[in-house]
């Protein structure tokens, strides 16, 4: 069944069940519940599962899908910095219809699996391939040694680009865990950790690991790999672990993975120090070690974030919003510094292991939204004039507009510490001084009052050429066309 391209998500959906999708989307919906509106507003889901197979070492990445599309997904992908290229098998309606597609991505797969330069290909589907069935569960699990790894990233069928992450990660944990299952493995190139070790769940800045392997070292453990991995022989070392910490929660089809391997799953993060503390006697319970060794572990961490916290103070009303996944831990951080928080929103769901996260922010006056759409998170905004609000795009230009002073999530606090001592400062300084800027963005609101709105909007060398009896005219006819729907919805 051919779904055409750019269809409603509706369509699209009701085409791949006709296509014998329904099994897979039913999995998607379980694993990525949307709701309490039908779909968070974020970019292409499959630019999460293509960024993170880009980062990747020795692993190719191959899409599938309308040209428009994958045009999109590369060049986001090469402005955020991949630095390779990405495989695309076009289609048409006759290869979509007739199959053809299907043995086009198996003579790429063929053509492009060479053991020299790789250890795996991934494959992607997107919206239209996965609604019209293209079957990449039929290709082969390996080729000449490479492995094949075959996802379906449609984006009405994954709500967010953080958790088409999971899907990829999942996917190649999956057939990790097999390997494993079948026999003896190759060692990381960077070797086997001696100390039973603690997987780390979720993308973070780069010196998080190191701060929790710091964390982790008084208790005779070691951090382990973090999942998404760059390399395939670390999914090994993943597998491998005591526990994993869910520092990104949402990653709910990889812990199904880590939980079908017998490991346990640690909520939450080493993120402030009530964080910090509830997360080292997870782990210790985990592991089964003696309380005077958590103790002397809390000890050496402790003192010195309190110490980080109090020469580090925030002071003012922020909200939080973001996709990334990690919003629930920056309130925390920033609530620990001192900041009031009344409002975080994130586009990823709640799940069983962002409780603690939820239980300790609702016990700081701060409204979690699980799902939140970008009209929750400018009503907040609108509503609460903060000194700063920290959000997406759409939700910095609001601040601004409003002259409210606001700092892009992505860029300038994802990119940054957020564990341990290094976290416990690190957000001070650019907080600080964005919400300094009050005063200058209400002088350039001033000075640009009434410029690009309304009859003012474009380009003008007089004024505007109003037309109120246009106006008028048009309104009766839409308030006739209402009328008319409203009658006919009686009927």
């Amino acid at each position: 069944m051919e779904a055409p391209a750019c269809s409603s998500a509706e369509t699209m959906e009701e085409a791949a069940r006709r296509a014998g999708q329904g099994s897979l989307l039913d999995r998607y919906k379980a694993d990525y519940p949307v709701g309490p509106h039908d779909k968070p507003q974020s970019m292409c889901p499959a630019f999460g599962s293509l960024r993170t197979g880009l980062r990747m070492r020795r692993v190719a990445t191959v899409l599938s899908g309308s040209a428009c599309c994958v045009y999109g997904l590369t060049f986001v992908s090469h402005f955020y910095g991949a630095r390779r290229s990405v495989g695309y098998v076009p289609f048409d309606s006759e290869t979509l219809v007739t199959g053809k597609l299907f043995e086009d991505i198996r003579e790429a797969v063929h053509k492009l699996a060479d053991p020299a330069k790789y250890d795996a290909i991934v494959v992607t589907n997107l919206c239209v391939p996965t609604a019209s069935g293209v079957p990449l569960r039929l290709l082969p699990d390996e080729i000449d040694g490479v492995r094949i790894v075959g996802i379906d990233v449609p984006g009405f069928g994954i709500p967010t680009h953080a958790e088409a992450k999971d899907v990829l990660a999942s996917a190649m944990l999956s057939y990790a865990r097999r390997e494993v299952a079948a026999g003896p493995v190759p060692a990381p190139a960077s070797g086997v950790e001696a100390r039973p070790t603690v997987t780390l769940l979720g993308e973070m800045f780069p010196a998080d690991p190191i701060g929790i392997g710091g964390m982790l070292a008084p208790l005779g453990l070691a951090a382990g790999p973090v999942v998404p991995c760059r390399e395939w022989r670390e999914l090994y070392s993943a597998l491998d672990c005591g526990a994993v910490a869910a520092i990104h929660p949402f990653y709910t089809a990889s812990i199904r993975e880590f939980e079908a391997a017998g490991r346990p799953i640690l909520p939450s993060a080493p993120v402030g120090v009530d964080g910090t503390n509830a997360w080292l006697e997870a782990v210790g319970d985990a592991f089964g070690l003696p309380q005077g060794k958590v103790e002397a572990a809390q000890n050496a961490v402790l003192p010195a974030m309190r110490g980080a916290f109090d020469a580090a103070r925030i002071d003012g009303t922020i909200t939080v919003s973001g996709y990334e996944g990690s919003e629930l831990l920056v309130a925390r951080l920033l609530i620990e510094s001192g900041a009031k928080v009344p409002y975080v929103g994130t586009a990823c769901a709640k799940t069983p292991w962002s409780a603690p996260d939820v239980e300790w922010l609702a016990a700081h006056d701060c409204e979690v939204r699980f799902r939140a759409s970008l009209e929750d998170d400018l009503a907040v905004v609108e509503g609460l004039r903060p000194d700063l609000a920290i959000g997406t795009t759409p939700v910095v230009q609001k601040a601004k507009e409003l002259g409210v002073p606001s700092l892009y999530f992505t860029n300038l606090i994802s990119a940054r510490p957020l564990m341990g001592i290094a976290g416990a400062g690190s957000l001070q300084q650019v907080v600080s001084a964005a919400m300094g800027n009050r005063d200058r963005m209400g002088r350039m609101r001033a000075f640009f009052d009434g410029v690009g709105h309304g009859d003012t909007a474009g380009i003008w060398e007089g004024d505007p050429n109003l037309r109120p009896d246009f106006r008028e005219t048009n309104a009766k006819k839409m308030g006739k066309r209402e009328r008319a729907k409203n009658a006919e919805a009686m009927i």
